[in-house]
Protein backbone atom coordinates (compact mmCIF):
# COMPACT_ATOMS: atom_id res chain seq x y z
CA UNK A 1 0.00 0.00 0.00
CA UNK A 2 1.32 3.44 -0.98
CA UNK A 3 2.00 5.60 2.07
CA UNK A 4 0.84 9.23 2.13
CA UNK A 5 3.38 11.81 0.98
CA UNK A 6 3.61 13.42 4.42
CA UNK A 7 4.68 10.08 5.93
CA UNK A 8 7.50 9.82 3.38
CA UNK A 9 8.44 13.39 4.25
CA UNK A 10 8.73 12.60 7.94
CA UNK A 11 10.77 9.46 7.20
CA UNK A 12 13.08 11.36 4.83
CA UNK A 13 13.76 14.09 7.40
CA UNK A 14 14.56 11.43 9.99
CA UNK A 15 16.99 9.73 7.62
CA UNK A 16 18.72 13.04 6.85
CA UNK A 17 19.22 13.70 10.57
CA UNK A 18 20.78 10.27 10.99
CA UNK A 19 23.35 10.78 8.21
CA UNK A 20 26.85 11.82 9.20
CA UNK A 21 28.04 14.81 7.14
CA UNK A 22 31.64 13.67 7.48
CA UNK A 23 30.86 10.30 5.90
CA UNK A 24 28.91 11.47 2.87
CA UNK A 25 30.47 10.85 -0.57
CA UNK A 26 32.19 13.83 -2.16
CA UNK A 27 31.45 12.63 -5.70
CA UNK A 28 28.38 10.63 -6.73
CA UNK A 29 27.92 9.11 -10.17
CA UNK A 30 24.44 8.13 -11.33
CA UNK A 31 23.32 5.96 -14.25
CA UNK A 32 19.86 7.44 -14.82
CA UNK A 33 18.35 4.26 -16.23
CA UNK A 34 14.75 3.21 -16.82
CA UNK A 35 13.07 6.15 -18.58
CA UNK A 36 12.01 4.07 -21.60
CA UNK A 37 10.69 1.19 -19.49
CA UNK A 38 8.82 3.62 -17.27
CA UNK A 39 7.11 5.12 -20.31
CA UNK A 40 6.22 1.69 -21.66
CA UNK A 41 4.69 0.61 -18.34
CA UNK A 42 2.75 3.86 -18.19
CA UNK A 43 1.48 3.41 -21.75
CA UNK A 44 3.09 6.73 -22.64
CA UNK A 45 5.39 7.82 -25.50
CA UNK A 46 9.09 7.24 -24.96
CA UNK A 47 9.70 11.00 -25.06
CA UNK A 48 7.43 11.42 -22.04
CA UNK A 49 9.59 9.00 -20.08
CA UNK A 50 12.71 10.98 -21.00
CA UNK A 51 10.98 14.22 -19.97
CA UNK A 52 9.93 12.85 -16.59
CA UNK A 53 13.48 11.55 -16.19
CA UNK A 54 14.86 15.04 -16.90
CA UNK A 55 12.52 16.49 -14.28
CA UNK A 56 13.83 13.92 -11.81
CA UNK A 57 17.41 14.97 -12.55
CA UNK A 58 16.64 18.56 -11.59
CA UNK A 59 14.96 17.33 -8.39
CA UNK A 60 17.86 14.97 -7.62
CA UNK A 61 20.43 17.74 -7.96
CA UNK A 62 18.44 19.73 -5.42
CA UNK A 63 18.75 16.85 -2.95
CA UNK A 64 22.50 16.70 -3.54
CA UNK A 65 22.90 20.46 -3.12
CA UNK A 66 20.96 20.37 0.16
CA UNK A 67 23.36 17.72 1.48
CA UNK A 68 26.39 19.68 0.22
CA UNK A 69 27.60 16.91 -2.08
CA UNK A 70 30.51 18.38 -4.06
CA UNK A 71 30.32 16.61 -7.43
CA UNK A 72 27.62 14.67 -9.30
CA UNK A 73 28.17 12.93 -12.64
CA UNK A 74 25.01 12.06 -14.59
CA UNK A 75 25.24 9.29 -17.20
CA UNK A 76 22.52 10.42 -19.57
CA UNK A 77 23.51 9.21 -23.03
CA UNK A 78 26.23 6.72 -23.92
CA UNK A 79 28.05 6.42 -27.21
CA UNK A 80 26.14 3.14 -27.71
CA UNK A 81 22.83 4.99 -27.26
CA UNK A 82 23.70 7.12 -30.29
CA UNK A 83 22.48 4.21 -32.45
CA UNK A 84 18.85 4.65 -31.36
CA UNK A 85 16.24 5.76 -33.87
CA UNK A 86 16.69 9.26 -35.26
CA UNK A 87 13.24 10.31 -33.99
CA UNK A 88 13.96 9.23 -30.43
CA UNK A 89 17.40 10.83 -30.46
CA UNK A 90 16.04 14.10 -31.79
CA UNK A 91 13.42 14.22 -29.04
CA UNK A 92 15.95 13.22 -26.40
CA UNK A 93 18.45 15.88 -27.51
CA UNK A 94 15.72 18.49 -27.25
CA UNK A 95 14.81 17.35 -23.75
CA UNK A 96 18.46 17.43 -22.69
CA UNK A 97 18.83 20.93 -24.14
CA UNK A 98 15.80 22.16 -22.18
CA UNK A 99 17.12 20.55 -19.01
CA UNK A 100 20.45 22.35 -19.48
CA UNK A 101 18.55 25.64 -19.69
CA UNK A 102 16.92 24.81 -16.36
CA UNK A 103 20.29 24.07 -14.80
CA UNK A 104 21.62 27.38 -16.07
CA UNK A 105 18.72 29.18 -14.41
CA UNK A 106 19.66 27.75 -10.99
CA UNK A 107 22.48 30.27 -10.78
CA UNK A 108 24.86 28.30 -8.60
CA UNK A 109 25.59 25.03 -10.40
CA UNK A 110 28.88 24.49 -12.19
CA UNK A 111 28.07 22.41 -15.27
CA UNK A 112 30.71 20.51 -17.22
CA UNK A 113 30.15 18.28 -20.24
CA UNK A 114 31.98 14.94 -20.22
CA UNK A 115 31.88 12.96 -23.43
CA UNK A 116 32.59 13.15 -27.13
CA UNK A 117 30.80 16.39 -27.98
CA UNK A 118 31.64 15.95 -31.66
CA UNK A 119 29.09 13.10 -31.76
CA UNK A 120 26.26 15.43 -30.72
CA UNK A 121 24.21 17.84 -32.81
CA UNK A 122 26.11 21.10 -33.21
CA UNK A 123 23.45 23.09 -31.34
CA UNK A 124 23.59 20.83 -28.27
CA UNK A 125 27.39 20.70 -28.31
CA UNK A 126 27.52 24.51 -28.48
CA UNK A 127 25.01 24.81 -25.62
CA UNK A 128 27.13 22.52 -23.44
CA UNK A 129 30.27 24.52 -24.23
CA UNK A 130 28.51 27.83 -23.42
CA UNK A 131 27.11 26.47 -20.18
CA UNK A 132 30.54 25.22 -19.10
CA UNK A 133 31.96 28.68 -19.78
CA UNK A 134 29.21 30.70 -18.11
CA UNK A 135 29.05 28.50 -14.99
CA UNK A 136 32.80 27.90 -14.66
CA UNK A 137 33.15 30.19 -11.66
CA UNK A 138 30.06 28.93 -9.82
CA UNK A 139 30.76 27.73 -6.28
CA UNK A 140 27.84 25.35 -5.85
CA UNK A 141 27.39 21.74 -6.86
CA UNK A 142 29.67 20.62 -9.72
CA UNK A 143 27.55 18.70 -12.24
CA UNK A 144 29.20 16.58 -14.93
CA UNK A 145 26.77 15.92 -17.78
CA UNK A 146 27.84 12.69 -19.49
CA UNK A 147 26.27 12.89 -22.96
CA UNK A 148 27.78 10.95 -25.84
CA UNK A 149 29.97 9.33 -23.20
CA UNK A 150 31.81 6.02 -23.26
CA UNK A 151 34.30 4.86 -20.64
CA UNK A 152 36.65 3.18 -23.10
CA UNK A 153 36.50 6.17 -25.43
CA UNK A 154 37.41 8.46 -22.54
CA UNK A 155 40.57 6.44 -21.86
CA UNK A 156 41.48 6.39 -25.55
CA UNK A 157 40.92 10.15 -25.79
CA UNK A 158 43.07 10.67 -22.69
CA UNK A 159 45.96 8.65 -24.10
CA UNK A 160 45.71 10.44 -27.47
CA UNK A 161 45.87 13.85 -25.78
CA UNK A 162 48.77 12.72 -23.60
CA UNK A 163 50.71 11.54 -26.66
CA UNK A 164 50.02 14.74 -28.58
CA UNK A 165 51.28 16.82 -25.65
CA UNK A 166 54.38 14.64 -25.37
CA UNK A 167 55.03 14.98 -29.10
CA UNK A 168 54.68 18.77 -28.87
CA UNK A 169 57.39 18.73 -26.19
CA UNK A 170 59.66 16.65 -28.39
CA UNK A 171 59.49 13.47 -26.29
CA UNK A 172 60.24 10.10 -27.88
CA UNK A 173 57.92 7.11 -27.53
CA UNK A 174 60.44 5.51 -25.15
CA UNK A 175 60.49 8.62 -22.97
CA UNK A 176 56.69 8.63 -22.82
CA UNK A 177 56.68 4.96 -21.83
CA UNK A 178 59.25 5.58 -19.09
CA UNK A 179 57.18 8.36 -17.54
CA UNK A 180 53.72 6.85 -18.02
CA UNK A 181 51.74 5.93 -14.91
CA UNK A 182 48.14 5.97 -13.68
CA UNK A 183 48.38 9.47 -12.22
CA UNK A 184 49.60 10.88 -15.51
CA UNK A 185 46.75 9.32 -17.49
CA UNK A 186 44.27 10.63 -14.90
CA UNK A 187 45.37 14.17 -15.69
CA UNK A 188 43.93 13.77 -19.20
CA UNK A 189 40.53 12.28 -18.36
CA UNK A 190 37.32 14.24 -18.91
CA UNK A 191 37.06 14.59 -15.12
CA UNK A 192 40.64 15.74 -14.60
CA UNK A 193 41.16 17.64 -11.37
CA UNK A 194 38.07 16.15 -9.73
CA UNK A 195 37.90 13.52 -6.99
CA UNK A 196 37.07 10.04 -8.24
CA UNK A 197 33.49 8.97 -7.51
CA UNK A 198 32.99 7.53 -4.05
CA UNK A 199 29.55 6.14 -4.85
CA UNK A 200 27.97 5.00 -8.12
CA UNK A 201 24.21 4.53 -8.23
CA UNK A 202 22.29 2.76 -10.98
CA UNK A 203 18.53 2.64 -11.09
CA UNK A 204 16.16 0.17 -12.84
CA UNK A 205 17.60 -2.99 -11.26
CA UNK A 206 20.40 -3.49 -13.78
CA UNK A 207 23.63 -4.50 -12.04
CA UNK A 208 26.32 -3.30 -14.42
CA UNK A 209 28.01 0.02 -15.13
CA UNK A 210 27.80 -0.04 -18.95
CA UNK A 211 31.13 1.69 -19.34
CA UNK A 212 30.37 4.49 -16.86
CA UNK A 213 33.52 6.10 -15.44
CA UNK A 214 35.51 2.97 -16.24
CA UNK A 215 38.82 4.37 -15.04
CA UNK A 216 37.57 6.51 -12.17
CA UNK A 217 35.37 3.82 -10.58
CA UNK A 218 38.23 1.46 -9.65
CA UNK A 219 37.60 2.00 -5.92
CA UNK A 220 34.01 3.26 -5.98
CA UNK A 221 31.20 1.73 -3.99
CA UNK A 222 28.26 0.55 -6.10
CA UNK A 223 24.56 0.78 -5.22
CA UNK A 224 21.91 -0.78 -7.46
CA UNK A 225 18.31 0.33 -6.97
CA UNK A 226 15.26 -1.47 -8.34
CA UNK A 227 13.30 1.73 -8.97
CA UNK A 228 13.17 3.06 -12.50
CA UNK A 229 14.76 6.50 -12.67
CA UNK A 230 11.49 8.51 -12.94
CA UNK A 231 10.27 6.68 -9.79
CA UNK A 232 13.51 7.28 -7.82
CA UNK A 233 12.50 8.98 -4.58
CA UNK A 234 14.46 10.98 -2.06
CA UNK A 235 14.22 8.12 0.42
CA UNK A 236 15.76 5.80 -2.20
CA UNK A 237 18.67 8.24 -2.44
CA UNK A 238 18.98 8.50 1.32
CA UNK A 239 19.01 4.72 1.61
CA UNK A 240 21.89 4.63 -0.86
CA UNK A 241 23.78 7.16 1.27
CA UNK A 242 23.04 5.21 4.43
CA UNK A 243 24.30 2.04 2.80
CA UNK A 244 27.46 3.89 1.73
CA UNK A 245 28.07 5.13 5.27
CA UNK A 246 27.82 1.61 6.65
CA UNK A 247 30.41 0.15 4.28
CA UNK A 248 34.04 -0.33 5.21
CA UNK A 249 35.92 1.00 2.22
CA UNK A 250 39.04 -1.01 1.42
CA UNK A 251 40.29 0.75 -1.74
CA UNK A 252 41.38 -2.49 -3.36
CA UNK A 253 42.90 -4.16 -0.31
Amino acid sequence: MELPAFVYGIYARKMVRELSAGKLPRHIGVVVDGNRRWAKLAGAPTAHGHQVGADKIVEFLGWCADLKIEVVTLYMLSTDNMSRSSDELEQLMGIIANMLDRLAESGNLRVQPVGALELLPASLSAKLDRLAETTGSATGLHVNVAVGYGGRREIVDAVKELLRDADARGMTAAQVADTLDADRISRYLYTRGQPDPDLLIRTSGEQRLSGFLTWQSAYSEFYFCEALWPDFRKIDFLRALRDFENRQRRFGS
